[in-house]
């Protein structure tokens, strides 16, 4: 997951481009990268893995100038990538994964390109973008092309002399929502940075529409497509709770998120419930509100320096962060019998042994854990976070049962059958808590507020809205004022 920003102003852009991008610093881990555009091209990429976005690019944000410019925080890949093409320079930033992009990228060699950028032993990802763009007819039809050809998911920003062309995935995965001010536009995958830049939101950008951001205003370069698969993991886990998508805020899915799941606790006796912070936190305020039990803080975060430690693409740094990053009151801890509210459990490996173990050995009296998504049983398809089925502890639960891996889970994704209550006793008594209930798919999409055929629940159902390759979706899309 990465986060990216962009602005034209008819002033200086800079100072509204670095605070922009730094508020997408919990989308990733790896690098931070600016590229503005004044009388020239000004660009910079740092390693932001041992610090944060502010101190790395000050500098930078004090030297740069121009009127326009695109930020990116990275989970993976570094940029922008700047390239000098037949429809002259520009720089691009990009938000999503490419599961085709080695077999693209032997396509693109066979024919005589080389790849200037390696991230990890790989071709970098966003230069790929660049490249397949360049063999369009032009900026918005090279888009065209490389959706047609890419499987995944893609939304990007690029930044040329005419502007920033601001492109969402075609099928809408990820976010890209348009702000207006007075003197300026801006283009952010998180509406959070905003307000304080003194932006309001303008629009949402469709699945697969391409605009073209101006000084003057924004020019509709393609329409949206009709499907839309949004990840529905944005409002549970990956978002900020300041920010709003598609309409729908952040923070009050998950305070509802919570009194869904306190409606299935009516009368259990706790003492008190708690969020693992950051993201566990809205959801344990609306378990709270709905259950009338105190919300307090057993388990505090250290700084947000620490980070998220589900972003990390190495399982040694993100058991590292989530050691170090939360730390115990056992004043708060002892004796209590406490409702643990989390997002997800996707590996269960730090839940377990990084907050459950603190619970315990401050004298916790009872645990109950209460995810606010359903159990994670496929790797998701459009980003970097999980990439195998081996990951996920909902399988391993079921190879436990089933004595070796299956292919047809249809009976484990069933909240009323005897196999997935087998499964969930068997992850509790795995992660040595006194009770696990986890939020079922219908009470997240109602909690979420947007039909269900408009979200992405692939690592939950499997299938995606969009049946079959999901390359090709944006072939149909008509021009419209271009």
């Amino acid at each position: 997951m990465s986060g990216i920003f962009g602005v034209v102003s008819k002033n200086d852009c800079v100072k509204d481009l670095f605070y922009g991008t730094d508020y997408h610093s919990h989308l990733g881990t790896e690098f931070g990268g600016l590229a503005v555009l004044g009388k020239k091209f000004t660009r910079q990429i740092h390693n932001i893995s041992q610090t944060q976005f502010k101190s790395k690019f000050y500098d930078d944000y004090m030297r740069m100038a121009g009127t326009k410019g695109i930020g990116v925080i990275s989970a993976y890949d570094e940029q922008p990538i700047y390239v000098n093409s037949r429809f002259g320079p520009f720089c691009v930033v990009m938000n999503g994964f490419i599961e085709n992009a080695d077999e693209l990228a032997g396509g693109l060699m066979a024919r005589g390109f080389s790849f200037s950028e390696v991230t990890r032993g790989s071709v970098n990802v966003v230069e790929l973008i660049a490249k397949l763009i360049v063999e369009g007819d032009s900026i918005v039809g090279g888009i065209d092309r490389m959706f047609a050809m890419i499987e995944g998911s893609c939304s990007l920003l690029l930044l040329n002399k005419d502007g920033i062309y601001a492109a969402r995935d075609r099928l809408g995965y990820s976010p890209l929502i348009i702000g207006k001010r007075e003197d300026a536009w801006a283009i952010t995958s998180e509406t959070a940075a905003f307000p304080n830049n003194g932006f309001e939101i303008f629009k949402d950008l469709g699945p697969g529409e391409i605009a073209l951001i101006t000084e003057d205003g924004i020019v509709q370069k393609r329409g949206q497509g009709a499907k839309n698969q949004f990840c529905a993991f944005f409002w549970i886990y990956t978002g900020f709770p300041a920010s709003t998508y598609d309409g729908v805020n952040t923070e009050v899915v998950r305070e509802m998120s919570g009194r869904y799941l306190a409606k299935h606790d009516k009368g259990m006796e706790i003492d008190l419930v708690a969020g693992v912070p950051d993201s566990g936190v809205g959801h344990a305020i609306g378990y709270a509100m709905e259950s009338g039990k105190p919300y307090r803080r057993p388990l505090v975060k250290y700084t947000p320096g620490y980070g998220r430690s589900y972003t990390p693409p190495s399982q040694e740094t993100r058991d590292h962060i989530a050691t170090m990053k939360l730390i115990p009151i056992k004043e708060i801890i002892n004796g209590k019998r406490i409702v643990l509210c989390e997002d997800s459990i996707v590996r269960g490996t730090q839940l377990k042994n990084f907050a459950i173990k603190k619970l315990w050995n401050s004298g916790a009296k009872e645990i109950h854990v209460r995810p606010a998504c359903p159990p994670l049983m496929f790797p998701c398809r459009f980003n970097q976070s999980t990439r195998t089925t081996s990951e996920l502890v909902a399988r391993r639960a079921i190879r436990a049962i089933e004595g070796r891996d299956i292919e047809d889970v249809s009976e484990y994704l069933d909240d009323r059958s005897p196999k997935y209550r087998k499964m969930v006793d068997w992850i509790a008594k795995d992660m040595n808590i006194t009770t696990l209930r986890y939020q079922t798919v219908g009470d997240m999409v109602k909690a979420i507020g947007l039909p269900k055929d408009r979200l992405c629940l692939h690592c939950w159902e499997g299938p995606c809205p969009a049946a079959g390759s999901c390359a090709g979706a944006n072939k149909n899309l008509e021009p419209a004022n271009a």
